[in-house]
């Protein structure tokens, strides 16, 4: 006997956006593995070169689909791929894919947006916000639909740190219509000239423009609902332990302390990190589409489900890091640079810091390189990471509360059956099982090394010998430094 949500995407046809990146994969393959959805109408950017139809067909070669495929080996003829691009006026849809859409589609969620940071200020408005305005225009056509899940984030509101999960159109000092309508009048340069001005309080460009798509939401009627993650990392349960695509964020930071590359950092060590596992936000998405869709007319106000690590199982920095280590000392990297190793700095003296530990060490290896006739990247790989660190700087010194009410009252509104296919209880996580697995899964497809008793044990043979090097250079440079001061003294006094 199906459950709820297996009942409502019975037969039913969806049309997701974002479906090419990390959340999208794992919420298709969610559907087709344990629904009978009817099809999935998914947007694709058509890229030179390479069809639509082709970009789906290579996921048969992506592992997470492994697990879908040897029980469904058809299941991916129900993803239809449909030409389209969010930076487009008109979504970049012809007539007749619209038209396939207004007539068949019951079920939207729209996950498509530029998560970059500083993305120029014209291309986040298109992405971030004008797609949203557009497809909720579209979806208003649709004769069939039933439910429409917007993706957004826990940190749309990021001006404050107790965040409900309410609409804050006062943290805008200009509402969605003026500022779509600003973009449409001047151009794109203009308007990245703006930016400091308009982004404000806010961190950047990305939480800006997703506040200002709630905003849009907010506008709307209908059987809407926003969906609210955390910082999204690998897959926890199913359909493969660890499973992630690309670095974001702590996976970052991780992957280069792990590489030797990342030395030193400015953060509180005491403030939340809130994180959630990928699988964990997409049976969120799923819950929310059944939700929306069977509770037609209830709502006066498009609801927010908002979903990162519960107060009762969070944790900090310094645990997360403290995780991390405890990873990569038990299962070193082969490719590395450096012994891995951290040290903090308060945020006057990281400038200096990063030069001594990063820019310099990279100038010399760099150097190196260029008397071997090879291509010098240090530099650039360093200017990078000093961004994406300053980046990030104002969610690793700041705690964030989240109020979940709204995602916990519809976790317990599923059934028991429900509960286990469709598992996001962040309270029963087991964070160090959970990292042992993410970590793994950032060894296998990021690192692109396998899990084998054969690179374990090289990687800890190098890591060893790094070991002595670091600590023998250690000594060797504080000897010089204390001799220094010895001689220094001796020439004063």
């Amino acid at each position: 006997m199906d459950t709820g949500i297996q009942e409502f995407f019975r037969n039913k046809t969806v049309f997701l956006t974002g479906g090419s990146g990390f959340l999208g994969k794992v919420v298709i393959e969610k559907l087709l593995r344990t629904t009978e959805v009817k099809r999935i109408y998914s947007l694709f950017r058509p890229k030179r070169g390479v069809s639509i139809g082709e970009r789906v067909s290579v996921w048969e070669k992506d592992s997470i689909f492994e697990v879908l495929l040897k029980t469904k080996p058809d299941a991916l003829q129900r993803v239809c791929p449909i030409a389209g691009d969010c930076q487009q006026p008109d979504l970049g849809l012809c007539e007749l894919d619209k038209g396939l859409l207004v007539s068949e589609v019951q079920v939207v969620i729209h996950g498509a947006a530029t998560v970059r940071f500083d993305e120029a200020m014209h291309l986040s408005l298109a992405i971030n916000v004008r797609a949203t305005r557009l497809m909720l225009q579209l979806a208003k056509r649709m004769t069939q639909l039933v439910s429409f899940v917007h993706v957004s984030t826990a940190y749309s509101n990021s001006v404050a740190t107790d965040i409900d999960e309410r609409f804050y159109p006062e943290h805008l000092r200009d509402g969605s219509d003026k500022i779509l309508a600003l973009g449409e009048l001047l151009s794109a340069e203009t308007i990245d000239n703006m930016t400091s001005a308009l982004v404000g309080s806010f961190p950047n460009t990305y939480t800006y423009t997703k506040a200002l798509a709630e905003d849009v939401i907010r506008r709307e009627a209908g059987n809407l609902c926003i969906f609210r993650p955390s910082i999204i990392m690998p897959v926890c349960k199913e359909p493969e332990v660890g499973w992630t695509e690309g670095l974001n964020g702590p996976q970052a930071l991780i992957f280069g302390i792990a590489r030797g590359v990342v030395r030193v950092l400015t953060f509180d060590s005491n403030s939340k990190f809130n994180l959630v596992p990928v699988d964990y936000c997409a049976n969120v998405i799923l819950a929310c589409a059944w939700t929306t869709g069977t509770n037609i007319g209830h709502a006066e106000k498009p609801p927010i489900y908002t979903f990162g690590s519960t107060r009762k199982n969070q944790l900090c920095l310094k645990n997360f890091l403290e995780l991390g280590f405890s990873f990569i000392n038990r299962n070193p990297l082969n490719n590395v640079l450096w012994y891995p190793f951290l040290i903090r700095f308060p945020p006057l003296l990281f400038p200096f810091a990063a030069f001594f530990f990063h820019t310099l060490p990279g100038y010399f290896l760099d150097a190196l390189l260029r008397l071997n006739g090879r291509k010098p990247i240090l530099g650039k790989v360093y200017s990078k990471i000093h961004k994406n660190i300053a980046l990030l700087g104002p969610f690793m010194r700041t705690t964030f509360n989240f109020g979940m009410s709204n995602t916990q009252g519809l976790l317990e509104t599923l059934s028991k059956k429900d509960r286990f296919m469709y598992d996001f209880d962040m309270d029963r996580l087991d964070w160090d099982h959970y990292f042992q697995g993410a970590f793994s899964g950032m060894r296998k497809h990021i690192a692109n090394e396998p899990i084998t008793e054969e690179s374990i044990a090289s990687g800890l043979k190098l890591h060893r010998r790094f070991k002595v090097l670091h600590y023998g250079l250690t000594i060797l440079l504080l000897s010089l430094i204390l001799y220094g001061l010895w001689m220094l003294a001796k020439f004063v006094f």
